[in-house]
C-alpha cells in the first residue's frame, strides 16, 4: 500500500507552513519542490477542512490554523482524500460475494483490523510529533 502523493505532499505544505507566519503557495511550491498548481489545490482541501488558513492581498498568503500539536496525521489525510482505505472491499456498502452474513470471509476480517490499526496510528501521531525540531529532510 503506498500513501498517494497528495497526501504525501499535503503533509510537505504543513512542514513548510509549520514555522508561523504566511507564505504564498509559491513559496511553499518551490520550498518543498512540488508544482504550484498541485500546492493550490492541496491547500485549497487543507483550508476547507479547517487546516489551513488563507488570507488575500498584498500581505496575503496561507498559515496553519491551528499549531501542529493540535492535529494529526489522519486529520491531513482525511483532508486531502477522505478516508484512505487499504482496499475497496472496506468501503461502506461495497457488496462483496465473498463477505456474506453466513459466510464471512477471513481475508475482509484481517485487512479491517490492519485498517483499524492504520487509522488509529494515524490518529495517534501528532504532526509535531513528526516534525519535531524543524529541518529539512535531504
Amino acid at each position: 500500500m503506498l500513501i498517494s502523493r497528495e497526501c504525501d505532499y499535503a503533509v510537505r505544505i504543513v512542514r513548510a507552513l509549520a514555522d508561523g507566519g504566511r507564505k504564498t503557495a509559491e513559496t511553499v511550491s518551490a520550498r518543498e519542490k512540488i508544482s504550484c498548481q498541485f500546492t493550490y489545490k492541496i491547500l485549497k482541501k487543507l483550508e476547507k477542512n479547517g487546516l489551513v488558513r488563507s488570507f488575500r492581498g498584498a500581505q496575503g498568503g496561507y498559515s496553519l490554523a491551528r499549531g501542529t500539536d493540535e492535529f494529526s496525521l489522519y486529520d491531513i489525510f482525511a483532508a486531502v482524500e477522505g478516508h484512505t482505505l487499504l482496499t475497496a472491499c472496506l468501503q461502506k456498502g461495497f457488496d462483496c460475494p465473498m463477505n456474506r452474513g453466513d459466510s464471512p470471509c477471513s481475508v475482509h476480517a484481517e485487512f479491517a483490523r490492519l485498517q483499524e490499526a492504520m487509522v488509529s496510528g494515524l490518529k495517534e501521531k501528532r504532526v509535531s510529533e513528526i516534525l519535531g525540531p524543524l529541518r529539512r529532510c535531504p
